[in-house]
């Protein structure tokens, strides 16, 4: 009996024995009672935990971190010996007399790692792990002082509490630095850190390299992160004073677990955890786009992604121009801008051009004035030859502004935003000033006597259109018919007049709209309505009465081509009713006047998805299976279903819709051709479309068919799977998206073109398959390509054994291409790198 209760007591000391030595109930680290390897830390509130962990199961390489220790994921904020690995379990973390950390092996004296603190007088120390995620290591029983702390030297991870700045006293600057790889905790290539020559800005470096930028301090927020001034989940507080200056994010509500990490990667995101879908949720993240990268349009450049129609997002300040428009044709920014030949500068005369919303320009370079108001800044400015332009330091002071930034040389990485910013005053000659004040673009000071003639203007204007209001209502009954051949009934039941030429003149059943609600909808034409620019005009969004939602084509007053498209659109997508094509509601037709009612699609295009670095990740390959095999059949009904065969001419990204649901909808008809019969070709001395689009035989001869949608769709479906743009430079011997996939795919590396936002979470079968498929697609002669029912039953039935694919287009020249019917000769096209819809006459 004596000899069993020995047994008990012995392997009840030894069950006590392990559980004590994985798990450690303390939050501290004393002189008696370090950390070894298996050993874990808690802090107080459960919050945080610290121990030795390994990034890669299959290494045994380890390092003493700090995580989360209420998430499932583990999600390492703190390194220690990022850089030196312990290659065994034997690692023992522990505080000395002296106020320092040190990390060795058992039974070796020497540090794998240390905090290095000098200058402590030996006495009591403890390291403690705070709720904050914090180490710190404190002196004395009531941690009275602290020596060292982990927030000092963070890793990859920002915390809440943590500063980010510079101390001024002793020149101290916390830096973030990436990781070397998602399994590597070393020291990355990527760092972010405080600037403070001129005025403080964030930085994110690439080695030594600027990468991205988050512009000054405007009392409100970095001016290039504009989602700090709207509902933003910090309370954020920014020092600059004789001590230091730093940035200090504190969580509005403890309950959220949040981060701000830099990436291997190259981009910064925040994080907050989500309990429902047990992951991190990213709700933030820089660079986000193209006009993020810092200085993306060189000097006196900026960027803007928001210009409805326009391909190239650079464009150059107001005075300047590009200093190369050679490189500014093939979309290269990088030389920036320069004055525009002939300026004057520093003459009686000079002026100030307002650019608004704006990320101002770097100011590493810039002067600041703390004491000047906004108008003081101008008149500093304007008397000093060598500024080029300024801006309020503190746009939450009001429109006065609050200190004074000036620039004297470059302005280098300035950027747009769509509903942000502040604004920037642009130095200009006095021609360039006149030129913008006669345009009523101009805001400076100078025109300031143009307000006082507004109210009486505004008088006039109101009462003019008020009487005009009247003479329409009277009118409005009797006005059945319009100058340009349009039959309008009540009912707008018929179309007759100029749309007989189409072949389908009469029975268009479609609402026709009152142009006084068309301009009451969409707030007369609004520029924050408008959602998108094209060759042939603008389109809006606009709500009517009742709430629903609509949006408005408005074809150009100046486009010669803008009636012949208008009456393909009314006559054509009248008669087309498939879920794959844009539903058009109405026309609205007023004299000069034409617009097209279609339904609204709040996820606009298809370009706006998969050219997007930020939303690319939403489509994931199961949806943009879907889209392709959506697009697949919305042709088949164009090409064969419907009653008369029509080809749509201009199939590309932007002119594919996306519903709620992300289903898409081929939109505009307004290059689309009608075939009757049997007839199944035709040429034409007018091609419309869009370089990189179009089939060789179309671009080059003028001669179109279904095959030349197909064509077409093929690159689609290329696009869609790379998520580049087919004009996209890639290498010396291709020029083109197709011609990449055409190396890669002889090389049976076809997959390599999939899109990085899709990870690996795709079915490579699948995909390449959809790849051979847009690849006999694009073949070169038109002969060899599949019909669009062709294609649809391929992609239905993956089984089915595909043809070894011809060589494809890569570029348009003058061949004979295949046609069914004799091809005659016809001009040649210069390739583009625009990708807006064009046209173009041939000679006969």
């Amino acid at each position: 009996m004596h000899q069993n209760g020995d047994v008990y007591f012995l392997l009840s000391t030894l069950f006590i024995f392990l559980i004590f030595r994985f798990c450690i109930s303390t939050d501290t680290i004393t002189l008696t009672q370090p950390v070894k390897d298996g050993d874990i830390l808690v802090s107080n509130g459960q919050t945080f935990s610290l121990g030795f962990f390994s990034p890669d199961v299959d290494s045994t390489n380890r390092f003493v971190g700090i995580w989360y220790n209420n998430v499932s994921e583990q999600t390492v904020v703190w390194v220690a010996n990022r850089d030196r690995p312990i290659a065994n379990s034997s690692g023992i973390l522990s505080v000395d007399e002296t106020g320092n950390l040190f990390l060795h092996e058992q039974d070796r004296s020497v540090a794998v790692w240390s905090t290095n603190v000098s200058g402590a007088v030996n006495g009591e120390f403890s390291a403690q792990l705070l709720d904050t995620g914090n180490l710190v290591v404190f002196q004395g029983l009531n941690n009275e002082a602290y020596s060292w702390q982990s927030f000092d030297d963070p890793s990859n991870t920002f915390l809440p509490g943590m500063k980010l700045g510079l101390d001024r006293k002793t020149g101290f600057n916390l830096v973030i630095t990436s990781w070397k790889s998602y399994t590597n905790p070393g020291t990355g290539d990527f760092s972010h850190k405080m600037e403070i020559v001129g005025s403080p800005q964030l930085f994110l470096y690439q080695g030594v390299t600027k990468f991205w930028r988050t512009g000054s301090w405007t009392g409100r927020g970095w001016s290039g992160i504009p989602e700090m001034t709207n509902s933003f989940l910090f309370n954020v507080t920014y020092v600059n004073n004789n001590d230091e200056v730093v940035i200090v994010y504190l969580l509005s509500n403890s309950s959220i677990f949040t981060r701000l990490v830099v990436n291997e990667s190259g981009t910064m995101e925040r994080l907050s955890w989500n309990d429902g879908d047990r992951g991190w949720n990213g709700d933030w993240s820089a660079p986000r786009d193209r006009c993020d990268r810092y200085n993306h349009c060189g000097r006196f450049g900026f960027c803007d992604l928001y210009k409805p129609g326009v391909n190239f997002e650079c464009d150059c300040l107001p005075g300047y121009e590009p200093e190369s428009q050679q490189d500014w044709d093939l979309r290269d920014g990088l030389k920036g801008c320069k004055r525009k030949v002939g300026t004057r500068m520093c003459e009686v005369g000079d002026g100030f051009v307002e650019f608004r919303r704006v990320k101002v320009p770097d100011t590493s370079t810039a002067r600041v004035n703390m004491s000047l108001g906004l108008e003081a800044c101008r008149e500093s400015c304007l008397g000093n030859c060598t500024c080029t332009g300024y801006a309020s330091a503190d746009i939450s002071k009001g429109a006065g502004g609050g200190g004074c930034i000036t620039w004297h040389g470059d302005m280098n990485d300035t950027r747009t935003f769509s509903d942000a910013g502040q604004s920037l005053y642009i130095r200009v000659d006095a021609a360039e000033f006149a030129t913008y004040s006669s345009k009523g673009k101009n805001r400076s000071h100078k025109n300031r006597f143009l307000f006082i003639g507004l109210p009486t203007i505004a008088s006039v204007f109101l009462l003019c259109t008020f009487f005009i209001c009247c003479y329409i209502r009277k009118k409005k009954a009797k006005r059945n018919e319009d100058q340009d051949g349009f039959s309008f009934t009540n009912n707008m039941k018929s179309l007759e007049g100029p749309f007989k030429e189409n072949g389908i003149g009469k029975n268009v059943d479609l609402h026709a709209f009152d142009l006084g609600a068309i301009v009451s909808a969409t707030d007369n034409f609004s520029p924050s309505n408008k959602l998108g620019e094209g060759g042939f005009g603008s389109v809006y969004k606009g709500k009517l009465l009742n709430g629903q939602e609509l949006a408005i084509k408005r074809l150009s007053q100046s486009s010669g081509q803008g009636m012949q498209e208008f009456k393909n659109e009314v006559t054509l997508i009248a008669k087309l009713q498939h879920r794959n094509l844009v539903r058009l509601f109405g026309y609205c037709f007023s004299k000069e006047e034409k617009m097209l009612v279609y339904e609204y699609l709040p996820n606009k295009g298809l370009d706006s998805f998969i050219f997007d670095q930020e939303k690319a990740p939403i489509l994931d390959w199961k949806k943009r299976f879907q889209i392709i095999q959506g697009i697949a059949r919305g042709l088949v009904y164009l090409h064969h279903d419907s009653r008369l065969r029509i080809i749509h001419r201009d199939l590309k990204a932007s002119n594919v819709l996306l519903d709620t649901d992300l289903n898409p909808k081929i939109s505009d008809f307004g290059m689309a051709k009608i075939f009757g019969g049997v007839d199944d070709e035709a040429r034409t001395r007018r091609v419309v479309g869009t370089y990189g689009y179009m089939s060789p035989e179309y671009a080059m001869e003028g001669l179109f068919s279904v095959k030349s949608d197909v064509f077409s769709f093929g690159i689609l479906v290329l696009e869609i799977i790379s998520g580049r743009k087919n004009n996209s430079y890639y290498q010396e011997n291709s020029l083109n998206l197709i011609g990449h996939v055409w190396d890669l795919w002889k090389q049976d590396k076809a997959l390599t073109i999939v899109d990085s936002s899709l990870g690996d979470s795709f079915n490579a079968r699948e995909v390449l398959f959809c790849i051979h498929v847009g690849i006999l697609c694009v073949q070169e002669l038109a002969r060899d390509r599949p019909t669009m029912t062709g294609v649809t039953s391929m992609l239905s039935n993956q089984e089915t054994i595909l043809p070894s694919p011809n060589q494809p287009a890569f570029v348009f020249r003058k061949l004979n291409y295949g046609m069914d019917s004799t091809s005659a000769s016809a001009g040649g096209v210069a390739c583009s790198v625009c990708d807006d819809t064009i046209t173009i006459l041939h000679p006969r």
